[in-house]
């Protein structure tokens, strides 16, 4: 067991890098043990080492499993402290809707962006895979997210992207979210063709795309 609350955060940092999920909880339990801010935990190792993850993986330093069970480890450690955060009312960046498109069920990127959001303090809603236009459309309605993901891995279902805006174009709510597309098929080009608001080829740069859009729309309501 850590015994210090330095203990804590620094055997936090370093086996989120390596995935050790077994004994990221252990020391999560720890440190709320000795009394440590949830807060603390979060903001001060795990996504610190999240985003070290990210950088190793941009380096070409790790690849997409070594994201994987890095964002697995660190998703133990959310279950835990997610009520208790919620709780003390910590402030989270923003609300991402996430979902992928009708046709299509595939979700480990979908799954693996949404661990990095969470933990850079995004709210996250998940509506699963096989998502229809109109789905979206009421989750969108009902959570009022800042951002809306549409995530494809097919090349057969990446049409859904344009029926999926056409939707929220219908439903008077395109103004009202920005629109992120993701997936292997997808690019830069064909996000600027279905008119979505942003694009990342894979979750540490979804992360840092996310926040880009929110500090942008911010900026313009408040100008």
């Amino acid at each position: 067991m850590a015994t210090t609350p330095e203990e804590v955060l620094r055997g936090l940092y370093e086996e989120t890098l390596v995935g050790n999920a077994p004994a990221v909880l252990s020391l999560t339990d720890d440190g709320l043990k000795l009394g440590m801010e949830p807060q603390s935990l979060l903001f001060e190792a795990l996504i610190p080492s999240l985003e070290e993850v990210g950088a190793r993986f941009e380096r070409g330093d790790f690849f997409v499993p070594e994201m994987l069970i890095a964002g697995r480890a660190m998703a133990g450690a959310m279950e835990v402290l997610r009520p208790l955060l919620a709780e003390t009312g910590v402030q989270t960046i923003g609300k991402f809707l996430m979902g992928t498109v009708k046709g299509d069920v595939h979700d480990i990127g979908k799954n693996l962006v949404n661990i990095m959001l969470e933990g850079a303090g995004f709210e996250v809603i998940d509506l699963g895979v096989q998502v229809a236009p109109e789905k979206f459309v009421s989750a969108i309605q009902e959570h009022q997210p800042d951002i809306v993901g549409f995530s494809a891995f097919l090349t057969t279902t990446m049409p859904m992207f344009k029926a999926n805006m056409n939707a929220l174009q219908k439903a008077g709510i395109r103004d009202t979210v920005a629109v992120m597309v993701g997936g292997a098929p997808v690019t830069q080009e064909y996000a600027d063709v279905v008119g979505a608001d942003g694009y990342a080829a894979d979750a540490s740069a979804t992360v840092k795309k996310a926040k880009e859009l929110i500090e942008r729309r911010r900026a313009l309501v408040n100008a």
